[in-house]
């Protein structure tokens, strides 16, 4: 019995001649008894109707053969399109933007997401695994963090407001803190404004309530604010002192604000668990959040926080930008 998914030559040969005779694509599929998908396929993937060879076309096929579910291979063989996503890819940049931005871009190459990917996993790519965010293709089981305290006078982030929800308004943030090392004190207190993706960060010497909200009043100076979602951490008791609507995640709960916990990912890649952020420099934080802000991201359309962000009012201190 014959394969029906693959192409014989003599099929390949028919459909030649019966391009030369001007059948249509349903025609010829009905003359080899094939479905006009798949004509249509092979007559495409093979230069088109005036250009299709059986022999060539036949070829062709056999060496997709040799190099079935490898669709990354032509990453390898293509010098202009493996420098474009290695280079990309150490500017951070993952697969997925890298895929959009050649596509919005129409450059005269491209590789799908999940073509990368899988060079990514191949013998050729592997080094380069380093420059994702989580320098590695394996993804970790999620451990869940420790429990939080109640805050007084919270509101629920189920009463937050439908423009934060929905992501339909500039202003409205989600904050977090990224802690130092076991047995040291500091940290990184990360903020998302949900609607433009833009991220800040700032590092603070202690977990106090105080150091805190002074931060996130500066924060407050510089981009448009409309209201903070916060998760029961004890250093957001002094929310209040914000003089802004706040609202936070229930308790045990802080993938409720998952937008700055994937901002936290990111930031991750360059600061991983173990850091002492006593000894980071602020001037190192600017650094890389620059980086991650001027990225492409896909549920911006490819744009960058930063454009979306000025553009959409979020920047009030131009300065920052």
């Amino acid at each position: 019995m014959i394969n029906k998914s693959k192409l014989l030559l003599s099929e390949r040969l028919d459909i030649e001649i019966l391009i030369d005779k001007g059948y249509s694509y349903r025609a010829i599929a009905k003359v080899i008894g094939r479905s006009p998908n798949t004509v249509s396929y092979e007559i495409g993937v093979n230069g088109g109707k005036n250009r299709y060879n059986a022999q060539l076309a036949n070829q062709y096929a056999r060496t997709r053969k040799k190099d079935t579910r490898r669709e990354w291979s032509k990453i390898e063989y293509n010098e202009e399109l493996r420098n474009y996503i290695i280079a990309k890819l150490q500017s951070h940049w993952n697969p997925d933007e890298i895929a959009g931005n050649m596509r919005k871009d129409n450059l005269s190459f491209y590789a799908s997401k999940t073509a990368i990917y899988e060079w990514l996993r191949s013998v050729y790519g592997q080094r380069y695994c380093q420059y994702l965010y989580t320098q590695r293709l394996i993804k970790k089981k999620r451990i869940k963090k420790a429990k939080r305290t109640m805050i007084p006078h919270r509101t629920s982030i189920n009463k937050r407001y439908l423009g934060a929800d929905n992501r339909t308004r500039y202003g409205h943030w989600e904050q977090d803190t990224i802690i130092s090392r076991k047995g040291c004190s500091g940290g990184l207190l990360v903020g998302i404004e949900r609607k433009s993706r833009l991220i800040t960060a700032s590092l603070v010497k202690s977990m106090s309530t105080y150091e805190h909200m002074e931060v996130i009043k500066k924060q407050k100076r510089e981009y448009k604010t409309l209201s903070f979602t916060f998760d029961n951490g004890i250093e957001n008791k002094g929310h209040r002192l914000l003089e802004v609507p706040t609202f936070f995640c229930d308790p045990y709960n802080p993938g409720q604000k998952g937008s700055v916990e994937n901002a936290n990912k990111m930031i991750r890649r360059y600061f991983p668990k173990g850091t002492n952020f006593r000894e980071i420099k602020q001037s190192e934080v600017n650094k890389i959040i620059e980086i991650i802000n001027k990225k492409p991201r896909k549920i911006l359309g490819y744009h960058s926080a930063l454009e979306v962000a000025s553009a959409g009012g979020v920047i009030l201190n131009t300065s920052v930008s």
